[in-house]
């Protein structure tokens, strides 16, 4: 028994030992002495993944000889090359030989190459010196396949392996035949999964990678799998067979149908195993390298076409003159591709080579343009050296530097930093350095370290400008430092905020955010706490803080940092950085992008701390406005975003930042500094006159803060291109531009590069026959007598061309994606113009042929492609998708069989019915057309739109097509030859005239003394309005038979259902039908039996008796016969009164009582006939109450009765309609409108009435379109809706104003009515204007220019004294009673200029009469009351009240008696109007004071939260203390103010640094001069700080602790110490 335990033992260890030795010898090996041949085929397609598509690749087929050499050297022979191409439908079509580039290829692999390899991995491989690159790769493709790794002990395993691809994560699995010797292994790799990934991108540079995407789906995945078949015996394992098949999938919208994929397959099998070694090569072989991909000069070819490089001189100059000419032609695709063309040439010739061609063309204007375009675009070292030397030597002009410095700024050296002509031009002095800031970035952003070497020219010019004091220079240096975004250069930027360099207080503010916004691309590397601690600095200026908090939110901060920002704004003094903060805030949490969601999160909870009334804030404080999506299912989604950054300086932002952000992310910053410029006069000598003087000697006292301001360095620019435009354009004008290009290259399992490339160009043209004269000025156009003759050609095309394949020097394939973009428009014309006649003339050719006025194409094609340098000229192209329509099966009908056996049974659509029958399928094409038979020719408008989705519905699918929409002109057969068609418009007196001339045979003159009666009657018959009339009267009196009266009542759709409606101050009204039916009248029934129900009558009659008087108030026709009052009696109905003129009159015609005031005929001028078109009169009434407008257009031949009328008028003051009709007597259809105001719901509102009787069948449909959008539109943008069925053609818009900033609408549709409450107002609108102190305009003028006029008088800022209450320009309102006798400044002028100076006093006599002088450059003037009469004084003199004054300076002033005061206006000063009567004082400032003005009226900033600003810059505790720190000192010996501001000591002692200190006040504090004692005091609130004994200033911190002390008011002087 033992015995047969231990043969068991001893038989099982022997099967261990031999499982392990089998499990070690996996590995193939090549034994001494033997070639092993193998078969060997590889082939790769490019295509979609949908059958019968096509399809384009290349196959590779040879035989392999592998000869064992040394212990770890083996050398192959690749013998029989033949390559060969596909371009066609896939499987059908065959593969095509291709024996001019299997030669090139089998000349590369005549010698042998060697290589490493070791348990059964490969190392490095050798090549003869002169092997292309190209041969080497598809060498290692051929070894990658021999790449196994094998784990002793493991059948299933994964670990990192080197490939061709990088070192990428890899699985295996091993399956074992050991009754056979053989084994199975297979190993699959994923290629997004790689460490060392063999890759190489081009264009890429600021393409942020997102750190979450990998974690979710991609673009572009990719994988391999390998197959071996290994046989074993005892010397070792033997490859007969490998597979290796690897599938790139592009998706463009992460859509899993909508991809394009790349399958590429390799195949090996043993075929033999010789005797015969391999010979060795005969040459010296050169390392090559590791198995991993090398790239090389595949990077050299763009995604064109293939060029064969001969002459290159030869081929530049050739395609620089085909070039030239096809943009003369107008070929703009042509001109693309040759131009892309020139750019690959450029990137292959030499600098000698540039210039010998340079010197070629650079005095031929067309082919300089195009030349240096090229060269820009090509970005070779040799153009980067042509460029520079011409700069250098100053062979380029200005614009011409200028357009080429930022096309090529990635090879801005440091040399160019220094260039004398760089430096010269400040234009060219700022693309430099941002130029070189932006290169520095490009070029640390691949290393890990960037070399200090590259900053240092930045911040030197950062210290130099420092040190002169240069503010433009110091903020180029920060702005090129924030283009670098490195963090070496934090260091240096700090020295630029005050937060952190107590230096930088003294530089604007300007500098200081720059400094900040120096630190965004920091920030996104090195996250730090810089912007958090100059966001919390409430020191520094607004604009400042809220670029900070920009910067801030760039490094995606965490919920701790978001929460301390959202607590500090509970106490933030400033709201423009409070709005800013929140509104960024809320933008941020309404984000869908996921690289945001972490911060989205934070700042939703941060935003539930807030108030909501910063959500409440006008337009006047910053805001940050977001628009942007994503979309989960594609994996895709953009951002705009827009910060608006208010200053107090101005009603305008003075920082608009602009942020786009999608794949890529680019900020843009434009400033509007120097806008009010626009507004006021520039030219004033503030500085010599008198005030400018005083307010500088009582700044010493007073001391004003007035921040300085870096004008920006546009209006330059802009004044050169003015006086280019000025000096004429000529010839055709193109501007083509590289727009970019952007490649990324992975290597495949063959051995050649799968290039994903995007390239795209742009060209713009403007051509203008002939050209303007070069004496031309714009200042001709209001000469008295001018001819223009223009043949102008505008034209802008996009041409971008993607690429997936292989795209190399020899030969490419691959699937070729091309989307055009084209606009153009023709304009060629002869214009006359007489100013002094009012008289303009246009002439153009007649419609000989198609014109195509305008034109928008966009055309996108996939192509299947196969290219080889070998043969050059025989392009293989395919398209992607099969040629014709594809039938929709829905649409074939069902043919009998009876029917179909006959002969010709079967129909063959036309044209038109395909047309229909194939909308829903891949092509849509429409053309609308008006025929103008008598200018001879059509107007068209055609649509067409064609794409693939037909195949698959995916986003990919639907942009393969086309879409073209285009405006032509085509002609149209006439009796008669048309010589010229002619559009005259008269103006005037002559308007009248022009159109009996035109209407009579001959132009003849009217006899001056005909009487105006004989022009009426001949007009009126000439126009055919008797006919109008007359039909029109008819219609009138019929309806007014049958009229039936309707009942409306307004509900209000925010009630309960059993809540009854609100009133109108406007008459409801609707038209009968035509069958005289009138649709939902049950519904209005029970609205008026719900409004008897409100009004609480108790019985059934009187319910009834109010509702037929309303439903009597509420019948109204298009001419509004009724109008109708606000008021109300006791029983709650309006007051409606009958309009007898517009209700019982006949239509009124204007031209029976007005001449016109434009005429306008458009004709076509016949050679043997009369002219034939159209013409159009303008009559117009202004009356002060009814104004009204008529026009009216005709045929000029009489024969036609179609006409068109329009007629609008305003019925009162609060109401306006109009009417449109046209067809024959212009009773064909009818569009009416009217709009009134009033009240609904008590608030004031304004309602818009829409009647369409009847409607031509175009609109009816355009209208249902529109119709159908309107529910989900309402719902996206929360509106309420509700179904209710109405009038089957009315519409109503009612908007109430329920506060100056909110506003309800509703909207009623014949079957929907869509409502919202307190909708935001992006503007304040006055609800109940009351009287402003600007001239309001007279009674007569209606309520809508009314409302226009309150809401810019709302903006304006006013302040207003009144006894002891005061109202500040930003609207804070306190109490304050002055001191007797002492002047406080109101308002002045706080900016460098000083315009003026407003100053007021208490009158001893009375508590409620004031005294108040004015300064204005040298006037002085000086108004109170004596007497009970207003007194004036101008510069010491009396003068009149009742007589106005005008002042004779520079800048204008106004005095004149106004009520019961005076007035001064002086809008050049900054002072729109000033009102004071003795008791009141009302000033009102422009707009670009904003932020300029201090005193008691604030600073006018809209900080309502800092409004108690003393001159010190600190804020004072309480109103008191505010109002008397703007009091004025004078002599106490010869002035009446006997109170001085001095400093006071607190009775409180403490010890400061352990010694002994007094506490003064931080402040100064109203106190009786020498010699005066207090008569009346106030309590007053002041900070206190310590002094120590023997210290005489008071400069020490405060200890922010608050004490009271009293103030003087009054005092009682007795003796006085002053000089006799």
């Amino acid at each position: 028994m033992k015995g047969l335990i231990l043969a068991l033992v001893l038989a099982l260890v022997g099967k261990l030992k031999c499982f392990c030795y089998i499990f070690l010898s996996v590995e193939p090996v090549f034994h001494t002495g033997k070639t092993y041949l193998y078969g060997y085929e590889s082939f790769i397609l490019h295509g979609l993944p949908s059958r019968g598509l096509a399809m384009a690749g290349v196959r590779l087929t040879c035989k392999l000889e592998i000869s064992y050499v040394s212990h770890s050297d083996h050398l192959l022979q690749i013998r029989s090359p033949k390559l060969e191409e596909y371009n066609g439908f896939w499987p059908t079509d065959p593969f095509t030989a291709s024996s001019r580039l299997t030669e090139t290829i089998a000349a590369c692999f005549s010698q042998a190459f060697k290589f490493e390899y070791t348990d059964g991995r490969v190392g490095s491989i050798f090549a003869p010196e002169d092997c292309p690159i190209l041969c080497t790769n598809l060498v290692r493709g051929i070894l990658n396949m021999m790449q196994i790794t094998i784990k002793k002990s493991q059948n299933v395993y994964e670990l990192q392996e080197a490939g061709i691809e990088g070192i990428c994560q890899t699985r295996y699995v091993i399956q074992d035949d050991s009754k056979n010797n053989r084994a199975i292994i297979s190993k699959s790799k994923d290629l997004m999964d790689c460490q060392e990934k063999a890759v190489k991108n081009m264009g890429m540079a600021y393409i942020r990678p997102c750190p979450t995407c990998p974690l979710k789906a991609r673009n572009v995945k990719g994988t391999v799998m390998f197959t071996y078949k290994m046989k074993y015996d005892g010397s070792g394992a033997l490859m007969t067979s490998a597979m290796s098949e690897q599938v790139y999938q592009i998706s463009p919208f992460n859509e899993p149908n909508g991809a394009a994929v790349m399958e590429a397959r390799q195949e090996l099998s043993l075929v033999d195993i010789k005797r015969t070694p391999i010979s060795a090569p005969k040459t010296q072989l050169q390392n090559q390298g590791s198995l991993r991909y090398h790239f090389s000069g595949e990077l050299l070819q763009m995604p064109i076409p293939l060029i064969r490089i001969k002459n290159t001189d030869l081929q530049l100059t050739e395609t620089l003159r085909q070039l030239v000419q096809n943009n003369e032609e107008g070929a703009t695709k042509e001109a693309s591709a040759k131009f892309l063309q020139m750019v690959q040439l450029f990137r292959i010739v030499t600098l000698d080579q540039i210039e010998s061609l340079w010197m070629q063309f650079a005095n031929d204007l067309p082919y300089r343009h195009w030349f240096l375009s090229a060269i820009c675009a090509a970005g070779a070292t040799d153009t980067f050296r042509f460029l520079k030397q011409k700069i250098h030597d100053e062979k380029l002009n200005i614009w011409e530097a200028a357009a080429t410095l930022p096309l090529c700024y990635f090879f801005l050296l440091q040399t160019f930093l220094t260039c004398p002509q760089i430096q010269k031009a400040p234009m060219h002095r700022v693309i430099v350095y941002l130029g070189y800031g932006s290169m520095v970035n490009k070029y640390c952003a691949q290393t890990s370290l960037c070399p200090y070497e590259l900053l240092q020219p930045l911040h030197n010019l950062a210290t130099e400008a420092t040190s002169k004091g240069d503010a433009k220079g110091v903020a180029l240096a920060l702005k090129a430092i924030g283009n670098a975004g490195e963090p070496a250069s934090i260091k240096r930027i700090l020295k630029f905020l005050p937060t952190f360099s107590p230096a930088a207080a003294s530089l604007p503010n300007r500098i200081h955010a720059n400094a900040m916004l120096a630190l965004r691309k920091i920030a996104r590397k090195d996250p730090v706490k810089i912007a958090l601690q100059v966001f919390m600095d409430n020191t520094l200026a607004p604009n400042v803080r809220m670029v900070a908090c920009v910067v801030l939110f760039e490094t995606k901060p965490g919920l701790p940092t978001v929460t301390a920002m959202a607590i500090s704004l509970l106490t933030e003094p400033s709201l423009q950085v409070a709005s800013f903060t929140y509104s960024h805030m809320k933008a941020l949490a309404v984000g869908r992008i996921p690289q945001l969601y972490n911060l989205s999160a934070a700042c939703n909870i941060a935003i539930k701390l807030l108030s909501p009334r910063l959500d409440r804030l006008s337009y006047r404080y910053s805001k940050v406005i977001h628009v942007g999506d994503y979309s989960f299912e594609y994996q895709a989604g953009a951002i705009w975003r827009v910060y608006l950054m208010n200053s107090p300086s101005t009603m305008f932002p003075s920082d608009i930042i602009t942020k786009v952000r999608g794949y890529y992310a680019n900020t843009v910053a434009l400033q509007s500094q120097g806008l009010t410029k626009l507004i006021r006069k520039q030219n004033i000598p503030f500085a010599e006159y008198d005030t400018y003087r005083t307010l500088k000697e009582l700044g010493k006292t007073v001391c004003l803060h007035a921040p300085f301001c870096l004008q920006y360095t546009v209006t330059a620019m802009v004044k050169k291109v003015v006086e280019e435009v000025q000096r004429g354009i000529s010839g055709r004008w193109t501007l083509p531009a590289m727009v970019g290009e952007l490649r990324h290259i992975v290597p495949t399992v063959v051995g050649v590069p799968l290039e994903l490339s995007l390239c795209g160009v742009a060209l713009a043209q403007a051509a203008i026959s002939p050209p303007l004269s070069d004496n031309f000025r714009p200042s001709q156009l209001l000469e008295t007598k001018m001819d223009i003759h223009a043949d102008i050609k505008p034209k802008a095309y996009f041409h971008m061309i993607a690429m997936m394949g292989i795209n190399t020097q020899y030969f490419q394939s691959g699937l070729e994606f091309h989307a055009e973009f084209s606009a153009n428009t023709t304009m060629k014309f002869d214009a006359k113009i007489d100013m002094k006649e009012k008289n303009l003339k246009i002439e153009t050719p007649p419609c000989h042929q198609e014109v195509e006025l305008a034109a928008v194409r966009y055309r996108k094609a996939f192509y299947a492609i196969s290219r080889n340098m070998e043969e050059i000229d025989y392009e293989k192209k395919s398209q992607l998708l099969p040629k014709g329509e594809v039938p929709n099966i829905s649409d074939e009908p069902f043919q009998p069989s009876e029917s179909s056996s006959r002969p010709g049974s079967w129909k063959v659509r036309s044209s038109e019915e395909a047309h229909h029958d194939s909308i829903g399928g891949r092509f849509y094409a429409r053309n609308f057309c008006r025929k103008f038979e008598s200018l001879g020719c059509s107007a068209c408008l055609s649509l067409k739109s064609q794409n693939s989705a037909f195949l698959r519905n995916t986003y990919l699918h639907k942009l393969i097509g086309e879409l073209e929409a285009k405006i032509l002109l085509k002609p149209v057969h006439t009796d008669a030859d048309i010589d010229k068609i002619q559009l005259e418009i008269q103006a005037g007196s002559k308007a009248a005239s022009k159109v009996i001339d035109v209407a009579s045979s001959g132009p003849k003159e009217e006899d001056e003394t005909s009487l105006y009666e004989d022009i009426q009657a001949k007009l009126k018959k000439i126009l055919g309005i008797e006919n109008v009339f007359q039909v029109a009267n008819k219609t009138r009196r019929r309806k007014k038979r049958i009229h039936s009266k309707e009942k409306i009542a307004v509900m209000d759709l925010w009630a309960k259902p059993s809540a009854s409606p609100l009133s109108s101050s406007s008459s409801s009204s609707t038209a009968s039908s035509a069958d005289g039916k009138e649709p939902g009248n049950e519904y209005k029934k029970d609205e008026i039996r719900q409004s008897g129900k409100k009004r609480g009558s108790s019985s059934k009659s009187s319910s009834s008796s109010s509702s037929g008087r309303r439903s009597s108030s509420s019948s109204v026709s298009t001419t509004s016969s009724k109008v109708c009052s606000s008021s109300k009696d006791h029983s709650g109905d309006r007051h409606c009164s009958e309009n007898t003129e517009y209700s019982n009159q006949k239509p009124k015609f204007l031209g029976d009582s007005k001449p016109p005031i434009l005429a306008a005929v458009l004709r076509a001028i016949h050679r043997n006939k009369q002219p034939t078109g159209l013409q159009l009169v303008l009559y117009t009434d202004t009356q002060p109450m009814r104004s009204r407008i008529q026009f009216f257009v005709s045929s000029i031949t009489g024969s036609s009765r179609w006409k068109l009328c329009a007629d609008a008028s305003a019925i009162n003051s609060h109401k306006v309609s109009g009417s449109l009709k046209w067809g024959e007597d212009c009773q064909d259809y009818q569009i009416a409108t009217q709009i009134a105001t009033g009240q609904y719901a008590a608030y004031p509102a304004m309602q818009v009435k829409l009647e369409w009787p009847k409607v031509p069948s175009i609109v009816r449909t355009t209208a249902r379109w529109f119709y159908s959008f309107l529910p989900g539109a309402a719902y996206v943008l929360g509106y309420s809706q509700r179904q209710q069925r109405g009038p089957s053609h009315w519409a109503t818009l009612v908007m109430a104003l329920t506060s100056p900033r909110t506003c309800d609408v509703v909207l009623k549709l014949p079957e929907l009515t869509i409502y919202d409450r307190a909708i935001r107002l992006p503007l304040p609108f006055p609800s109940s204007p009351g009287t402003p102190i600007s001239t309001l305009p007279s009674s007569d003028w209606n309520v809508f220019s009314q409302a226009t006029l309150s809401v810019i008088e709302n903006l304006k800022a006013r302040c207003s004294v009144f006894q002891n209450t005061i109202t500040t320009f930003n609207g804070v309102e306190f109490n304050y009673s002055m001191p007797a006798n002492c002047y406080h400044v109101l308002v002045q002028d706080c900016s460098p200029e000083l315009k003026f100076l407003v100053m007021m006093k208490r009158l001893e006599e009375s508590a409620d009469l004031t005294a108040i002088n004015v300064r204005l450059a040298s006037h002085e003037v000086d108004m109170c009351v004596s007497n009970g009469l207003i007194q004036l004084k101008i510069n010491g003199v009396q003068a009149p009240t009742d007589v106005p004054y005008t002042s004779n300076s520079d800048a204008s002033m106004l005095i004149s008696s106004e009520k019961e005061g005076l007035s001064l206006k002086a809008p050049d000063y900054g002072i729109d109007k000033l009102y004071y009567d003795g008791h009141r004082l009302e000033i009102q400032v422009a707009f670009w004071m904003a932020g300029k003005t201090c005193g008691i009226c604030g600073k006018y900033d809209a900080e309502k939260e800092r409004e108690y600003q003393m001159p010190s810059g600190y804020l004072a505790k309480d109103a008191v203390s505010f109002g008397q720190s703007w009091i004025i000192s004078e002599d106490p010996c010869s002035g009446a103010c006997k109170l001085q501001r001095k400093f006071v000591q607190i009775e409180k002692p403490v010890a400061f640094e352990t010694k002994a200190a007094k506490c003064f006040s931080m402040e100064p504090v109203l106190r009786c001069v020498e010699g005066c004692s207090a008569t009346r005091t106030v309590p007053v609130s002041v900070e206190r700080v310590p002094v120590l004994e023997g210290q005489t200033r008071l400069d020490q911190k405060s200890e922010d602790v608050v004490s009271t002390v009293s103030a003087h008011t009054a005092c009682s002087c007795q003796q006085q110490p002053c000089p006799a």
